[in-house]
């Protein structure tokens, strides 16, 4: 059996990536299919033996510029030639659902969502993500057509996939489809559990973007004058210097056994935002250390309350303030914490996959 892989574009390396390698590890024969592809934005242990990019690769002089190629991305993905493949594995949050694929080849998608800056987040998408003004120009003149092409390219799929149960109820809004839902995976193999005792600094991090709501973290600290560590680089680091007080670091970009660090030796990692899923949470809990997050999204089936973290009800600095002031680590076991994770495990992951593309 002939298994290709498609993913929309390598520019970060972020949760679609993360399960695009699991199931690269699953099918490490298959080429890869995208659209783009800056190498240093490759995960880590990513190297597959053939990488087919689209017609738009090399057009821009630097990845970051993507936003400029959208409206011309609807073509480049139909072009993509996947021809004699038995199925066609798609990973996709944008365009790589559309690809045209021979009547002999059965097509899978794991749809992290439906196209964001398209649907529920139009009005507010490429503002958050700190996109140039050409983007935003881009993306006004052809969003209607854009959004055509996006809902029928979503009923091309024969079987769709996706994380949770909120982007499983946007597909249906969006795209009126059924789809099945298998949590994206951590791999435990990778994370050690090491934490002994409650850690020393409040933890959050990730791509600085003004949506995941990184203000609130650092005013709870503020407020509370209390140590905040934050890790990764993005459009709203400027913003975040200049509010943040004297107890709050930023440590910008950093390796995986460093980020793993930080995991062990937090008192609870901070997720005040609305994820689709939110992997970053399975890492911090696999490490063993809880998390404090907002009661809605992916947090409501990876968060276990009482016994991996505790779930605030508003997305305020007040509610944060609040769950950090009575927050006892010492009431979480670091070895029950990981425990509840097993059920994400990459292991789980690949056995259901593989169940899917053998049917």
């Amino acid at each position: 059996m002939r298994v290709a892989l498609v993913h929309d574009y390598f520019v970060q390396d972020g949760g679609a990536e993360r399960v695009l390698v699991a199931l690269h590890q699953l099918f490490p024969e298959a080429p890869v299919f995208t659209l783009l592809a800056d190498k240093k934005q490759f995960p880590p242990d990513f190297s597959p033996k053939q990488l087919i990019t689209s017609r738009l690769q090399g057009l821009l002089p630097t990845a970051s510029w993507y936003p400029l190629l959208t409206p011309f991305m609807p073509m480049a993905t139909e072009h993509l030639d996947l021809s004699g493949f038995d199925v066609a594995f798609i990973s996709s949050s944008s365009f790589a659902k559309g690809i045209i694929v021979p009547p002999s080849t059965r097509t899978i998608c794991y749809l992290h969502t439906p196209t964001r800056f398209l649907w529920e987040a139009r009005h507010t998408y490429a503002k958050d993500r700190g996109w140039p003004w050409l983007s935003h120009l881009a993306l006004k003149t052809s969003f209607h057509k854009l959004r055509t092409w996006d809902y029928m390219a979503a009923q091309r799929p024969d079987l769709l996939l996706t994380n949770g149960r909120l982007s499983q109820a946007r597909i249906q809004r969006y795209y009126q489809r059924s789809s099945e839902i298998i949590a994206p995976p951590v791999d435990l193999s990778r994370i050690t559990c090491t934490r002994t005792e409650p850690g020393r600094f409040w933890l959050t991090g990730g791509r600085l973007v003004s949506y995941k709501r990184f203000d609130l973290c650092i005013q709870a600290a503020n407020v509370l004058r209390a140590p905040l560590t934050i890790y990764g680089t993005g459009p709203d680091l400027p913003r975040l210097q200049k509010i943040a007080g004297k107890t709050i670091t930023f440590v910008g970009r950093i390796s995986e056994a460093q980020k793993f660090e930080l995991y062990r030796d937090a008192i609870a990692f901070l997720h005040p935002h609305t994820e689709d899923f939110g992997m970053t949470m399975l890492e911090v809990q696999a490490s063993g250390t809880p998390v404090i997050a907002y009661a809605q999204g992916g947090a409501l089936e990876i968060v276990r309350p009482g016994v991996t973290g505790i779930l605030i009800e508003t997305s305020t600095t007040a509610a944060l303030v609040e769950a950090m002031q009575h927050f006892d680590a010492s009431r979480f076991i670091p070895s029950a914490v990981r425990a509840e994770m097993k059920p994400f495990d990459t292991v789980e992951f690949s056995k259901r996959i593989r169940a899917y593309v053998e049917t």
